[in-house]
């Protein structure tokens, strides 16, 4: 084989029967170690979570997976004829599965999350408060200075739930940078295994990448193994969901669009809780226990309704 036709082949595992490690190697090495690198002066200040450019270090932290995929692709020469197909970002066809699949990828995490809340309080979990909203209107009292005048707490609640396909769109935009790594590039790359094989593997490398901030506290407030046993769990339950979309869709976007509606409805529970509670997160968040279990009911659902198994190529192999 010539040097491109090589390259071909390394741009194409997903449709080649074998798993080409180094590549896979290569991104999980660089897209893990850029992490720790971006939270490194939270961890050197001692700060941690109260340092005070740690947004911006979870932003970027975000972007080491796409990051990664540029370089991994780079280094292993992927032809550019093949990269966007590889990846899910182009062509954006058959259209109408497309836009099926963005709107389950808008509209999948804001249920599961709902019902992992309701779920948590109707068996203890969490103490709610779904008619007088006290812990809402708690947390507005500290959120406004004192005599300001507000519409009811139902109408202020009513209209962040309706803007969350507004903040799902703005949130994609940085997931992005994760979705480009973990289902555009990992996902694919591991589908010679099987496809559970890959959702798996997936879904443990994603949430091991997220240790560096795990280990402060993030998420969870369990700076420890467990709170990183925690994330994985969260991320192999969400990640067969996005999987899912990836392979079913054939495109990147419904995964990116996905995560992004994930994150604009994680705090959901914060604002149905009774006033005074403290949730705890590795239970009833969204990467929590109770959101594990509603997920694999979903994903069995799936799975008896046959839907793993109807997966269009995702990289051809080019005509000669």
């Amino acid at each position: 084989l010539t040097n491109d036709q090589q390259a071909t082949r390394v741009a194409t595992s997903a449709a080649t029967d074998h798993v080409r490690w180094a590549p896979v190697a290569t991104f999980v090495v660089v897209a893990c170690a850029l992490a720790w690198l971006i939270v490194l002066p939270a961890w050197i200040s001692g700060e941690g979570l109260q340092h005070p450019l740690i947004g911006v270090m979870l932003t970027a932290m975000m972007v080491t997976p796409a990051v990664s995929m540029v370089v991994t692709m780079l280094i292993w020469r992927a032809p550019s004829s093949e990269r966007l197909r590889f990846l899910g970002i182009w062509p954006l066809r058959p259209a109408p599965r497309i836009i099926l699949m963005l709107v389950i990828g808008l509209l999948v995490p804001v249920v599961v999350v709902g019902v992992a809340v309701l779920l948590s309080g109707a068996l203890g979990l969490v103490s709610l408060d779904l008619v007088g909203l006290s812990g809402y209107h708690a947390t507005l009292a500290q959120s406004v200075p004192p005599g300001t005048v507000l519409p009811p707490a139902g109408v202020l609640l009513a209209a962040q739930l309706v803007s969350i396909p507004i903040g799902a769109l703005t949130n994609s935009v940085f997931a992005a940078g994760e979705e480009l790594g973990w289902r555009g590039w990992l996902l694919p790359s591991l589908r010679p295994l099987g496809t559970w094989p890959a959702l798996l593997i997936t879904g443990v490398v994603w949430g091991l990448w997220h240790s560096p901030v795990i280990l402060l506290g993030y998420n969870f407030g369990r700076p420890d193994l467990l709170g990183v046993a925690l994330m994985v769990g969260g991320c192999i339950a969400w990640g067969i969901l996005f999987g899912w979309l990836r392979l079913r869709s054939g495109s990147v976007w419904p995964a990116v669009l996905a995560h992004g509606s994930l994150n604009a409805v994680g705090a959901l529970v914060f604002l149905l809780i009774a006033a005074g509670a403290v949730p705890d997160m590795g239970i009833v968040g969204p990467l929590g226990v109770v959101s594990w279990a509603v997920l694999a009911v979903v994903a069995v659902i799936l799975a008896v309704a046959g839907q793993f198994r109807r997966q269009p190529p995702l990289a051809p192999e080019r005509t000669r």
